[in-house]
């Protein structure tokens, strides 16, 4: 796993080595209050060690991870929940990450599958797809996808549908499925495809869309009336619902599951609006460029993700030539079950980048 900034190592630098003991108890006290959510208390502690340690031994060890940083009470006489820098130190150091089953990776590849669909399209099945397997919300970051296009072509998939392939510039593909009237001969499919590869080759749809629509229409005779519909119906296609990036979130109403109080809503609904605004998917973009793999932003810690409360796991979704196609991930409240979130985003991830690169 890479995350960017030095959160982590400022971590290792400023933390004291842990002795066994406490790295038992702190990863115990961590452990609990991801499950339940609850501060945990030395009582609770010393029934599930199993040990000959009594409760005041236990306290001295809480106390002693408190003075670290690793933990706090959000109460005088409440037990201890991690704080941002001890989920950290857990997640970098002593978290154990499960694994998916064959099962699990079926369901994915299964409910992954694209076919004729845009990038966007696939990358908001991702989301639909992480928030049901994560109890949590499913997160896509689509890219702008109005690029320069090198070609274009028209794929008949059966009578009444054309797939339409858009091969951009930078040799991301874009598929749109086009509703026609009629059977299209094979004859017009492939004129309309070279008609349009010789015109855009280089330009956007949006550069060239009006010079190619009025060419049309002062050329018409040289184009048979099947072939010259078919090329204004295929200029008229969308290339993207989030022409300039965007951030989709689905399943958003898990997140107001865990809300317990006043001031957990209104940090839920400062984290709706920061979602909806055009730079936080271009900050989550350029930091999740970067990364080799998943990216875990906790609460307050990082410039790029600061809502306390909230975690955020991200994975770039790139193809096997290493173009970035999106990325999506997993949102949460801070307590969420990292272990088991984080090989699903993973996975699903490269299951992304596989399918889209070969679309």
């Amino acid at each position: 796993m890479t995350r960017k900034g030095d959160a982590s190592i400022f971590l290792y630098i400023m933390i004291p080595e842990l002795n066994d003991r406490s790295r038992q108890i702190f990863r115990l006290i961590v452990d609990t209050y991801l499950s339940g959510g609850e501060p945990v208390g030395s009582r609770t502690l010393a029934q599930q060690l199993g040990l000959s340690l009594s409760a005041a031994t236990i306290r001295n060890v809480m106390a002693d991870l408190e003075d670290a940083g690793l933990l706090y009470a959000p109460h005088t006489s409440a037990g201890r929940m991690p704080t941002t820098q001890g989920l950290r130190f857990y997640i970098d150091g002593l978290m154990q990450i499960g694994s998916l089953t064959d099962d699990e990776r079926q369901q994915i590849e299964t409910q992954c599958m694209a076919q004729g669909q845009s990038v966007t399209q696939v990358l908001e099945r991702a989301g639909t797809l992480l928030a049901g397997l994560s109890s949590g919300a499913g997160v896509v970051i689509a890219p702008k996808t109005d690029k320069p296009v090198r070609q274009i072509q028209f794929v008949k998939l059966d009578e009444g549908r054309v797939l339409v392939v858009l091969v951009m510039q930078d040799g991301m593909v874009e598929n749109r499925v086009m509703h026609v009237e009629s059977d299209i001969p094979q004859s017009a499919l492939i004129a309309a495809g070279n008609y349009l590869s010789e015109r855009l080759h280089g330009q956007t749809i949006a550069q060239a869309k009006a010079r190619i629509t009025q060419d049309i229409r002062q050329n018409r005779a040289q184009l048979d009336a099947i072939t010259a519909h078919l090329i204004e119906k295929g200029l008229a296609l969308p290339l993207s619902d989030t022409p300039d990036g965007h951030i989709i979130i689905r399943g958003q109403s898990r997140l107001l599951q865990d809300v317990r109080a006043l001031e957990d809503l209104e940090r839920a609904r400062q984290l709706f609006a920061a979602l909806e605004e055009q730079e936080t998917a271009a900050r989550l973009m350029d930091a999740t460029q970067d990364a080799d793999g998943i990216q875990i932003f906790i609460g307050t810690e990082s410039q790029t993700f600061q809502h306390a409360g909230w975690s955020m796991v991200m994975s770039p979704a790139r193809t096997a030539e290493g173009q970035m196609i999106g990325a999506i991930g997993v949102i949460g409240p801070t307590r969420i079950n990292y272990g088991r979130i984080i090989p699903i985003v993973d996975y699903t991830s490269k299951v992304m980048g596989k399918l889209l690169g070969e679309s």
